[in-house]
């Protein structure tokens, strides 16, 4: 139960499942082994004229019609760059068969899109523990830092990366700034505890999508793992505003059994639909 319901978290974290490889300490099977990326698999800078606004959206999560908690996904300026903040909490029946509460931040170069560090706050079950990821580019290296803050156990790794990787959050703003059409598709590194996968992304169709904010004209986009060690587990949908704002209006996640639904509750700076 624990690790499908964990899916709630990877959802919203971008890539479906991700963050599912969890955590490492002693007794846990690991490997130090290279993935490497497919040579198509980069990041495309973003254009001049893209702007890095303040924006942050609430979303409803539905686990089999059930209310499964909240999360929110958020971007700010940040001196030269920027920052990326997400949580995700459980509600309801889900929240007495297992709690969870995870804070996610990272920082990233708004000339190029590279996430530069990820820190991670995860109380899921009795579980709780923080994560740090480095990400040094010049030694091609992600340094991993891990506590389990219950027994203050410390696990360092470190990951072979490419020259630029985004992480699972600031994927959602990647994408968003993306020349979305249908037939679109595009394939980049996403990094997560360290690890490297690679992501394709394809613009299946545009659809009308009816929310609490009002019906969106939106770009329905598929996003898989296609290498690395989440490749086949885990499909997500994205629908963004067809307009300039690219607001993510709905989310639908899939990996094995289970299926979430995220549906956009509130949006800053204010928005709505027709």
């Amino acid at each position: 139960m624990s690790r499908r319901f964990h899916l709630f978290v990877a959802a919203v974290l971008w890539v479906s499942g991700a963050v599912n490889s969890g955590p490492l300490f002693a007794g846990d099977a690991h490997s130090g082994a290279i993935v490497s990326s497919p040579p198509q698999s980069h990041i495309v800078a973003p254009q001049p004229q893209y702007t890095f606004g303040n924006q942050k959206f609430v979303y409803s999560v539905q686990w089999h019609f059930l209310t499964a908690g909240t999360s929110t996904v958020e971007i700010q300026h940040a001196g030269s760059g920027a920052r990326v903040l997400a949580t995700a909490d459980s509600a309801g029946m889900p929240e007495k068969m297992f709690r969870v509460h995870d804070l996610f931040s990272a920082s990233l170069d708004t000339r190029t899109f590279c996430t530069r560090h990820i820190e991670k706050h995860n109380e899921e079950g009795k579980k709780q523990y923080e994560e740090t990821v480095a990400l040094d580019y010049p030694h091609g290296k992600s340094r991993v830092d891990i506590k389990n803050v219950k027994t203050a156990e410390m696990k360092h790794s470190e990951f072979d990366i490419p020259s630029c990787v985004t992480d699972v959050i600031s994927g959602f703003f990647y994408v968003a700034s993306l020349p979305l059409a249908p037939g679109y598709s595009e394939i980049f590194p996403v990094n997560d505890n360290g690890k490297t996968t690679d992501v394709e992304v394809k613009v299946e169709s545009r659809e009308r999508v009816k929310s609490p904010l009002g019906q969106f004209d939106t770009i329905r986009v598929r996003a898989e793992p296609v290498s690395g060690p989440m490749k086949g587990k885990g499909v997500l949908w994205v629908w963004f505003s067809d307009d300039g704002r690219r607001i993510p209006v709905q989310m639908k996640s899939k990996l094995g059994f289970a299926t979430l639904l995220f549906q956009l509750q509130q949006v800053s700076p204010q928005a709505r639909g027709k």
